[in-house]
Order: C-alpha cells, then structure tokens, then sequence
C-alpha cells in the first residue's frame, strides 16, 4: 500500500458523516512522506518543534503547536507518543510512531474524539508493522 492511500483511506475518511480537513504523514526528520491537497504549507522548524515536544513532554505548551503559520493550544495528550491541540472550532491531533508522524487537522462539526480515533489508530497500525 502506497503512503498516500493511508492518506486517502484512512486519514481522510468518512466517520460518521465527517472526516478530516487535512492529514500528511511526516517523517521524523521532516520529510512529508504523503498529504491531502489541502495540508498546509509549513516550515522545518515547526515540524522539529513538535518532534522536540515528544522527546521533551511540554516543550510546546507555553509557545502553542504551530503548523503552517496556524497556532494551536496544546491540550492534553499522551507525552512522548500523542500531541493534541485546539484552535477556534477545530483542532488537531499528532501521533508519533518510530519513524513518522501522523497528523490531522479537523474542523466543526468533526469532534476532537473523532479526530483523536482516526490518527490514533492509524498510527497504532504503523507502530504494529514496525514503522
């Protein structure tokens, strides 16, 4: 299965009549390894920053979680293996596994839960097969 079909999939699915408006698998050094079309552009630094948050729990608390210029609050996750964050009505949700990170963005009327659920997952399948 290619990355991008994770992406296309399972990342941007329907989940009870809502899905994501945006995901990319990253690798941890910060090569995209797929995205939706509507992933926004960022830059190296917040992708370190957030791979520095799961090495350094809390690291991104007191700047936010920034992606594409976008600030989000970060909220509770799980430290080292999830980052969750809210910005306005939408949010996202990052899960590390060995080699990647898996993240989506989601907005009104998609959940936080729902969010949390299809990234989790997946990246809980990746960490399965090793990745």
């Amino acid at each position: 299965m290619s990355w991008q079909s994770y992406i296309d999939d399972h990342l941007m699915c329907d989940v009870e009549g809502v899905h994501l408006t945006a995901a990319a698998i990253i690798g941890v050094e910060g090569s995209v390894w797929a995205q939706s079309a509507t992933f926004p552009q960022f830059k190296p630094e917040e992708i370190s920053n957030i791979v520095r948050d799961f090495d350094e729990p809390g690291f991104l608390a007191p700047t936010g979680l920034f992606l594409g210029g976008a600030k989000y609050m970060v909220i509770q996750g799980e430290p080292g293996a999830v980052i969750r964050g809210k910005k306005g009505s939408g949010g996202i949700t990052v899960k590390k596994t060995a080699q990647a990170l898996i993240v989506g963005v989601y907005e009104e009327p998609m959940t936080p839960g729902q969010c949390n659920l299809v990234v989790e997952k997946l990246g809980d399948y990746l960490i399965d097969q090793g990745l």
